[in-house]
């Protein structure tokens, strides 16, 4: 069952999501001190749809989380990159947390799924992409059958 990390004692505050786990087991590997967070248990389907950014977990009451459909920029009418330049900066941010992560976590039990997802991401071939991509790219590489990770899931 995935778990959603929201920050603790914000009930009804929007934008509280911290982490998103897929299973008990990567929750336990979060680098995160659980009591210290709100901790929401919820389906697959809503997992799925987060990491694949369809759907954004906006806030909880107690124990309800309050999802909203993710919306691409208005510029980009319903596409999620209009052209590899956006791809390339998106890839860009998503990358920097994952390095730092890799360089300060060597010993994590989640290293290599890591280290592997960040290889996936900065060895993608931006060209033989059809620009505008109409999904995410987490989308696109699940459609490839290739792992597909949510930056949310980052321990």
């Amino acid at each position: 069952m995935p778990y959603y990390i929201f920050s603790k004692n914000s009930d009804n505050v929007e934008n509280t999501i911290y982490r998103i786990a897929e299973n008990n087991s990567d929750l336990n590997n979060l680098n995160i001190i659980q009591s210290d967070n709100k901790i929401i248990e919820n389906n697959v389907q809503n997992f799925n749809d987060i990491k694949f950014l369809k759907k954004i977990p906006l806030k909880y009451n107690n124990n309800d989380i309050t999802f909203v459909d993710y919306e691409t920029p208005i510029n980009n009418n319903g596409n999620y990159f209009l052209n590899k330049e956006e791809l390339k900066n998106y890839i860009n941010n998503i990358s920097k947390p994952i390095k730092q992560f890799l360089d300060n976590n060597t010993n994590h039990p989640l290293f290599n799924l890591w280290n592997n997802y960040y290889n996936q991401l900065n060895s993608l071939n931006l060209d033989i992409i059809t620009y505008p991509l109409n999904k995410s790219l987490e989308q696109y590489f699940n459609d490839l059958e290739q792992t597909s990770l949510h930056i949310l899931q980052l321990p």
